[in-house]
C-alpha cells in the first residue's frame, strides 16, 4: 500500500493562504501545537478532502469551512485541500477538494475535475472506506466508540465488510416475500371456504324441495281452517241482529224524559259558577287591601324607633351639657382666684418698692470725703494683700449665678408639676367615680331588656300560634272548598267519562283480553300515596290493559269504526318490562319504588311494572332532589305532594291531574259542607290579629329603646374606660418628669451648697485681712468692723434684689396656672356649643318624622274603613254562594235519580250489540287474514274478491298506540256506542265464501272448540315442521355461483404460490451473500481483537495483558447486533459503562485497530485519543504504533502529551500566528 507524503491547505479554516503539512518517509508522524493553534483544523483538513460531510467537520454549512479573518470584506470567497498520496509503485496522485464562491464542492484527481461518485471510487481503491470511516478517529470519538450500542457496532461492521450494500434488497425481498406467503396462506383458506360452500348450498337445495311439498300441504289446511270459522261466525252475526234492532226501540223511549232536568242543572252550574268568581274576587281584594294595611303599619315601625333614638340622644346630650358646664363653673372659680392672687403679689410689689426706696434714701451719706478716701486706700490695699481669696470668691460667684439660675428654675417647674399633678389626680377620681355610676346603669338597662325579650317572645309565640292555626284552618277550609268544587264537577261521571266507561264495559264484553283501565287495576297501598302514584302514573292513568297485540288493534278498529274516542292501550305480550333495581329498596328510608305503593292482581302485574316503570317516590322534595341531582339516578322521582323530577331533569310541581282524582258520592259532600262549616265557626273565634301585632310592636319599640340606651351607656362606659386609661398614663407621665425633675433640683441643690461653702472659706481669709487693715479706720469711726459699714451700705441692694427675684417667681407660677386654667375653659366652652348644634339637629328631625307618622296613620284609618267594606260585601257573597250550592245539589240529585234507570237497559244493549261487534270484527279480520297471507278462500259467484277489501287495519297501524283521550264531552245519541251505528257500520264489503264447496257438511254441523283445536293443530303441526326445515330458496343459484367462484380462486392459488417461490428464492440468495460478506469480517475482527487489546493492555506485571472479545447471533449476527466484551488487566468481565475512562480508550482503540486490520487503509488518523490515557497506558499506545508503522500502515497522530509524540519518526508543528492571525506549520524530521 502507498502513504500520505504530504497535505496543502488553501484558505481552510483557521489556515490563510496557502501551508503545506510535510509527512514525508515516517510512518509515524505527530501533529503538535498548542491549544486554538489550529491542529485539529488539520485533522478536519483530511476528513474534507477525503470527501467528509461537512456536518462531521464541525460546521453545517461548506462556506463556513473557508478562512474567516478581522474582516469581513478582505476574506476570501473560496477554499481547497489537497492529499498528495504515493501509491505502490511510487506515482503520486493528487486528490483535491474545493469550495466554490458559491458554496459548492468541486472534487479533482490529478487536477482532473471529476464526479463525487469517481472521486469516491478512486478512494476505495487504495482501500479508503469513507463510508466506514474506520481509519478516522475524531476528538472525543473514542469514549463513544467503546460504549457504542450493538447495533450501531454491527452497523460499522456491515460498512466495513461491503454487506450493507445488500441491506435494501434485504429489507425488501424479504417484506416481498412475506407478503407473498400471506397472499399464498389467504388464497389457501378462501379455496377452502368455498369448498365448504358447496357442499352447504347442495345439502341447501334438498332441503328446499322437501320443503315445497310440505308449504303446499300446510295452505291447503289453512284455506280449510278459515271457510269453517267464516262460516259459523256469519250465523251467529245472523242471530245477533234482531236482538240488538229490539234494545235500541226501547232505549229511545226511555231517554225522552231526561231532558228537561238535564237543562235545570246546566243552568244552576252556571249560577254556581257566578257566584263563585264573585266570591274569589272580593277575597283576593281583602287580601290586597290588608297587604297594603300591613305595608303601612310596618313603614311605622322604624320612624317610630328614629323618634324614640332621637329623644334618648336630646336626653343624653342636656345630661352632657350639664356635667360640662359643672365642669366650667369649676374652671371659672379657678380662674378668678389666680387672677386675684396676682393682683395681690403686683400689689405687694409696688408697696414694697416703695419702702425700700425711702429706706435706701434714709442710710445714704454717713462718711466725710476725707474718711471716703481713705476708705478707698485701705480696701485697695485689702484688695492687694486678698486678690487670690477674691478671685477665687468672684470665680465662684460667676459659677453659682448659672447654677442658682437652674436651680430657681427647675424649683418654680417643680412647683408647676405638683399643681398639675393634684389637678389630673382629681380629674381622675371624678372619672372613677363616673365610671361606676354608669356601669350601675348599664346593668339596670340590660336587666330591662331581658324582661321586655322575655314579654316579646311570649307576645310573639301567641301570635305565631294564632297565625298557624289559622293559616291550619285556612289551608284546611280550603281543601275542602276544593274538594266541594271538585266533588260538584265530578261527584258525577261526565258524559264523556260514562261513555269512555261504558266503551271500556263493551269492549270487555266483545273481546275478552281487555282487562280494564290501568287506574281500575291497581290501588294505592296507603292514602298519601294517592297523589304520588297519580303523578307517576301520568298519562298512562287512563291506559287500557289488553292481552295482545292483536287485541289492542281489533280495539282500535272498535273505537275507530264507532266513533268512540281514543285510546292508549298496553298489549300484556309485547311491552318491554325493566325490571326495579333492587338497590332503589335500601337506597334511602324515605324514597321506595312507585311499584311498591300499589296494589295490583297478578294477571296485570306486566302493565302496572310498564306503567310505574322505574319511577320512585320520595317522601320529600329534598330526598328527591338528592336521587336525582345528588346521587345521578336516572329515574322519574315523584314526591308525596305532587311535584316531579323527570329523567331529562326537568322538575315540575303541583298536583296532579284532577281527573286521576277518585269520585265522590252524596255522603262525602254531606260531610264535607259540615267541615266547611265548623270551619269558618273556629276561624271566626280566633282573636283578631291586628290586637296582637300592635301588642307586638309596643313591645318591640320599647325593646329597641332599651338597647338603644344600652348602646349608649355602653359607647359612654368604653369612652371612660379610654379616657381613665389615657388620664393615668397622663399621671403617671406627670409623676415621672416630677421625680427626674427633683432629682436634677437636688443635684443643682448639692452643687449651690459647696459652692457656698467655697466661698464661705475664702470670705474668711479675706475678712482677716480687713480686720487688720481696717482696725485703726473702724476704731476711728465707731464701727465694729468694716463689714459693719458696708453691710450697712449693701444690705439694701442685697435686700431688693432677693425681694425681686422672689416677687418674680411668685408672679411666673401664678400666670402660668392662669394660662392653663383659660386654655381648658375655652375647650368647655367649645364642647358646649358642639353639643348644642347637635341637640338642635335632632330637634328639627323629630319633628319631620311626627308630619310623617301622623301622615301614615290617617292612610291606615282609611285604608282600615275600606277593609271593613270589602269584607261585609264578602260575607254576603258568601251567604249568595252557600244558596246556589244547595240549588246546584239538588238539580244534580235529579238528573241522577232519572239517569239511573236507563242503565239497565244501556248494559243489555251494550251486551248485545258486542256481541254482535265482535263477531263482525272476527269476520272481517278473517278475511283480511286470507287477503294479506294470500289464502285463496272459494268464492261465491257474484262475491267481490278479496282485493276489493279495505286494509282499514294497515291504516290503524299507521295511528300511535299511545293517543291523548281527549273525545268530545258533548257527544249526542249517534255517537253513543249503545246506537246503532255498529249495525250500520257492520259490512262484509261484498265478499262471500263460497261454504258449498269450501266446507263438507261434517264441518258446518261442528261448531265447537274441539273442532277449532284440531283444525289448528293440524296446521301448528305443518308449520311447525316447516319452521324446522327452514330451506333456503335461493340455494341452487347461489350453488353455481360458488361454483364459477371456485374455478376461479383455484388459478389465483396457483399464481400466489409460484410469486412466493420466486420471492422465496431471491431473498435467500441476497440473505446468503449478505451472510458471507459479514460472517467473513466478523470472524476476521473477533480474531484480531484479542490479540491486539492483549498488546495494548500489556505491562512488565500483566505480561498477558487484557482479554476482548466479539459475541454475535450465530443465524444473522447483522439483526441482533455484535457485543464488545473486555476484561482489563486483574479485572473480571464487565460491561463497557463500568470501566473507566482510560479502559474505555484502550478498548476503543483495540476495537478500532482490529477492524482496520479487515480492510487497512494506507492511514490511520488519530485526533488527541490519549486525552484520558495516563503516561503507562500512553506507553503502551506508543509502543503498539511504533510496532505497527511500517509500509502500508502509516499513523498520523495529533497529541498533546509529550510521552506520545517524543515516540513519533516525525513532528508537524502547529502554532498561531497572531499578526495574520492565521494557523502556520513548521515540520520536523528526526
Amino acid at each position: 500500500m502507498g502513504k500520505l507524503v504530504r497535505l496543502e491547505l488553501f484558505n481552510f479554516k483557521s489556515y490563510k493562504g496557502h501551508h503545506t503539512l510535510l509527512f514525508g518517509d515516517a510512518y509515524f508522524t505527530s501533529i503538535i501545537g498548542p491549544n486554538g493553534s489550529g491542529k485539529s483544523n488539520s485533522m478536519d483538513a483530511i476528513s474534507f478532502v477525503l470527501g467528509i460531510k461537512s456536518s462531521h467537520l464541525r460546521s453545517s454549512h461548506l462556506k463556513e469551512l473557508i478562512y474567516r479573518g478581522r474582516s469581513e470584506r478582505s476574506d476570501p470567497k473560496s477554499a481547497w485541500v489537497m492529499a498528495v498520496y504515493e501509491d505502490d509503485a511510487g506515482m503520486e496522485q493528487k486528490w483535491r477538494r474545493s469550495i466554490t464562491s458559491q458554496g459548492a464542492s468541486e472534487y479533482r484527481i490529478n487536477e482532473r475535475v471529476v464526479s463525487a461518485a469517481q472521486y469516491n471510487d478512486a478512494l476505495e481503491e487504495e482501500n479508503i472506506l469513507i463510508k466506514a470511516r474506520n481509519f478516522l478517529v475524531f476528538q472525543g470519538d473514542v469514549e463513544a466508540i467503546a460504549i457504542q450500542k450493538p447495533h450501531d457496532l454491527t452497523r460499522l461492521i456491515e460498512q466495513v465488510s461491503g454487506s450493507i450494500e445488500y441491506k435494501a434488497d434485504y429489507d425488501r425481498l424479504k417484506d416481498e416475500a412475506e407478503a407473498a406467503a400471506e397472499v399464498q396462506t389467504s388464497q389457501l383458506h378462501r379455496r377452502r371456504a368455498i369448498n365448504a360452500e358447496i357442499r352447504q348450498y347442495q345439502e341447501q337445495k334438498r332441503e328446499a324441495d322437501r320443503f315445497t311439498a310440505k308449504a303446499n300441504e300446510r295452505d291447503q289446511a289453512i284455506v280449510t281452517y278459515s271457510m269453517w270459522k267464516l262460516y259459523h261466525l256469519q250465523q251467529t252475526i245472523d242471530r245477533s241482529s234482531a236482538e240488538i234492532q229490539k234494545l235500541q226501540d226501547e232505549l229511545k223511549e226511555f231517554n225522552r224524559g231526561i231532558d228537561k232536568y238535564t237543562s235545570a242543572l246546566a243552568s244552576a252550574k252556571k249560577a254556581y259558577s257566578t257566584v263563585q268568581g264573585r266570591v274569589s274576587k272580593a277575597d283576593k281584594a281583602i287580601k290586597l287591601k290588608e297587604r297594603e294595611i300591613d305595608d303601612k303599619e310596618s313603614s311605622l315601625v322604624p320612624i317610630d324607633e328614629q323618634i324614640s333614638a332621637s329623644n334618648k340622644q336630646l336626653s343624653k346630650y342636656q345630661s352632657r351639657v350639664d356635667a360640662i358646664d359643672k365642669e366650667r363653673s369649676g374652671h371659672r372659680d379657678t380662674v378668678k382666684r389666680l387672677e386675684k392672687d396676682l393682683h395681690v403679689v403686683e400689689k405687694a410689689r409696688a408697696r414694697w418698692q416703695a419702702e425700700w426706696e425711702a429706706t435706701s434714701n434714709k442710710q445714704g451719706g454717713q462718711l466725710s470725703s476725707a474718711a471716703l478716701q481713705q476708705y478707698a486706700k485701705l480696701r485697695e490695699e485689702v484688695n492687694t494683700r486678698a486678690d487670690a481669696d477674691q478671685s477665687a470668691i468672684g470665680r465662684l460667684k460667676n459659677d453659682r449665678g448659672p447654677i442658682e439660675a437652674a436651680f430657681n428654675s427647675l424649683q418654680a417647674t417643680v412647683e408647676s408639676g405638683e399643681y398639675k399633678r393634684q389637678l389630673l389626680e382629681a380629674e381622675y377620681a371624678n372619672m372613677g367615680d363616673r365610671k361606676a355610676s354608669v356601669a350601675d346603669a348599664m346593668q339596670l338597662i340590660q336587666a330591662d331588656i331581658d324582661a321586655k325579650k322575655k314579654e316579646l317572645n311570649a307576645a310573639t309565640s301567641r301570635r305565631l300560634q294564632m297565625e298557624r292555626t289559622k293559616t291550619e284552618l285556612n289551608e284546611k277550609l280550603q281543601t275542602v272548598l276544593h274538594k266541594l268544587i271538585e266533588a260538584d264537577n265530578g261527584r258525577q261521571a261526565s258524559n264523556r267519562e260514562l261513555r269512555m266507561r261504558e266503551t271500556v264495559a263493551a269492549l270487555k264484553r266483545t273481546y275478552p283480553g281487555v282487562k280494564g283501565r290501568i287506574h281500575e287495576l291497581c290501588k294505592p297501598k296507603q292514602k298519601k300515596y294517592e297523589e304520588a302514584v297519580s303523578v307517576v302514573l301520568g298519562m298512562k292513568f287512563d291506559s287500557i290493559v289488553v292481552d295482545t297485540e292483536q287485541t289492542a288493534r281489533a280495539c282500535i278498529e272498535y273505537l275507530r269504526d264507532h266513533r268512540a274516542g281514543q285510546a292508549e292501550f298496553i298489549p300484556l305480550d309485547t311491552i318491554q318490562v325493566k325490571a326495579v333495581s333492587p338497590n332503589f329498596r335500601s337506597m334511602h328510608k324515605g324514597m321506595r319504588p312507585a311499584i311498591d305503593t300499589v296494589d295490583y292482581a297478578a294477571d296485570v302485574a306486566r302493565a302496572i311494572q310498564y306503567a310505574c316503570s322505574n319511577s320512585v317516590i320520595c317522601d320529600t322534595l329534598a330526598i328527591a332532589k338528592e336521587m336525582r341531582y345528588g346521587r345521578k339516578l336516572e329515574v322519574k322521582a315523584a314526591t308525596l305532594d305532587g311535584s316531579i323530577i323527570h329523567k331529562a331533569g326537568l322538575m315540575t310541581g303541583g298536583r296532579g291531574r284532577e281527573d286521576n282524582k277518585r269520585r265522590w258520592d252524596d255522603a262525602d259532600v254531606d260531610k264535607l259542607n259540615r267541615l266547611r262549616e265548623n270551619l269558618q265557626a273556629d276561624l271566626a273565634a280566633l282573636p283578631q290579629e291586628r290586637s296582637s301585632m300592635a301588642e307586638e310592636q309596643n313591645l318591640s319599640y320599647e325593646l329597641s329603646s332599651l338597647e338603644s340606651r344600652l348602646r349608649d351607656v355602653r359607647e359612654e362606659l368604653s369612652a371612660l374606660d379610654k379616657n381613665l386609661s389615657s388620664k393615668r398614663k397622663e399621671v403617671d407621665h406627670v409623676k415621672q418628669e416630677l421625680g427626674q425633675r427633683r432629682a436634677k433640683l437636688k443635684a443643682e441643690q448639692a452643687k449651690l451648697q459647696s459652692i457656698d461653702q467655697d466661698m464661705a472659706r475664702h470670705a474668711d481669709a479675706v475678712r482677716n485681712v480687713e480686720d487688720q487693715v481696717f482696725s485703726a479706720f473702724c476704731h476711728q469711726h465707731g464701727f465694729d468692723h468694716i463689714r459693719d459699714y458696708e453691710a450697712r451700705q449693701g444690705t439694701l441692694q442685697q435686700e431688693a434684689s432677693k425681694k425681686k427675684l422672689e416677687f418674680a417667681q411668685q408672679k411666673a407660677r401664678l400666670e402660668g396656672q392662669l394660662a392653663f386654667e383659660r386654655k381648658r375653659m375655652e375647650t368647655t366652652e367649645m364642647r358646649i356649643v358642639g353639643l348644642r348644634e347637635k341637640e338642635a339637629r335632632d330637634r328639627q328631625s323629630i319633628d319631620e318624622l311626627n308630619e310623617q307618622k301622623s301622615g301614615i296613620e290617617d292612610d291606615v284609618a282609611t285604608l282600615r274603613d275600606e277593609l271593613d267594606e270589602l269584607n261585609a260585601k264578602l260575607e254576603q257573597e258568601q251567604e249568595q254562594l252557600v244558596a246556589v250550592n244547595e240549588a246546584l245539589a239538588k238539580a244534580k240529585a235529579q238528573v241522577d235519580k232519572r239517569q239511573k234507570g236507563s242503565e239497565a237497559t244501556i248494559s243489555e244493549l251494550g251486551g248485545a250489540e258486542a256481541s254482535y261487534v265482535r263477531h263482525v270484527e272476527e269476520r272481517t279480520r278473517h278475511l283480511r287474514k286470507c287477503k294479506i297471507e294470500n289464502i285463496n278462500i272459494p268464492l261465491a259467484p257474484g262475491s267481490a274478491t278479496l282485493d276489493s277489501l279495505p286494509l282499514i287495519a294497515e291504516e290503524a297501524e299507521a295511528e300511535a298506540m299511545e293517543i291523548d283521550g281527549d273525545g268530545d264531552g258533548d257527544g249526542d245519541g249517534d255517537n253513543d256506542p249503545s246506537s246503532s251505528a255498529a249495525l250500520r257500520t257492520a259490512s262484509d264489503h261484498g265478499v262471500r265464501p263460497d261454504f258449498d264447496n269450501g266446507l263438507t257438511d261434517e264441518l258446518r254441523e261442528q261448531d265447537s272448540g274441539q273442532m277449532d283445536k284440531e283444525l289448528l293443530d293440524k296446521i301448528a303441526k305443518l308449520t311447525s315442521s316447516l319452521d324446522k326445515m327452514q330451506p333456503n330458496s335461493h340455494a341452487a343459484a347461489r350453488l353455481a355461483t360458488v361454483e364459477q367462484r371456485f374455478r376461479d380462486t383455484e388459478q389465483e392459488f396457483e399464481d400466489a404460490r409460484k410469486l412466493y417461490r420466486t420471492k422465496k428464492q431471491e431473498f435467500e440468495r441476497v440473505q446468503a451473500r449478505r451472510n458471507d460478506l459479514f460472517n467473513k469480517a466478523f470472524g476476521h475482527i473477533s480474531d484480531q481483537i484479542e490479540p491486539i487489546y492483549a498488546d495494548l493492555t500489556r505491562s512488565a506485571e500483566f505480561s498477558a495483558g487484557g482479554r476482548a472479545y466479539l459475541t454475535a447471533d450465530d443465524s444473522e449476527p447483522y439483526l441482533q447486533g455484535v457485543m464488545y466484551h473486555t476484561m482489563p488487566p486483574a479485572k473480571r468481565f464487565r460491561d463497557m459503562e463500568h470501566l473507566s475512562g482510560g479502559e474505555k480508550t484502550m478498548a476503543a482503540l483495540a476495537l478500532l485497530f482490529a477492524i482496520h486490520s479487515y480492510q487497512p487503509s494506507p492511514f490511520f488518523v488519530l485526533d488527541e485519543v490519549d486525552a484520558a490515557l495516563d503516561n503507562a497506558n500512553v506507553s503502551r499506545l506508543v509502543r503498539y504504533v511504533r510496532n505497527h508503522a511500517h509500509p502500508g500502515m502509516q499513523f498520523i497522530v495529533i497529541s498533546l502529551k509529550t510521552g506520545f509524540f517524543q515516540g513519533s519518526q516525525a513532528l508537524v508543528g502547529i502554532y498561531r500566528d497572531q499578526a495574520v492571525n492565521s494557523s502556520k506549520v513548521l515540520t520536523l524530521d528526526p
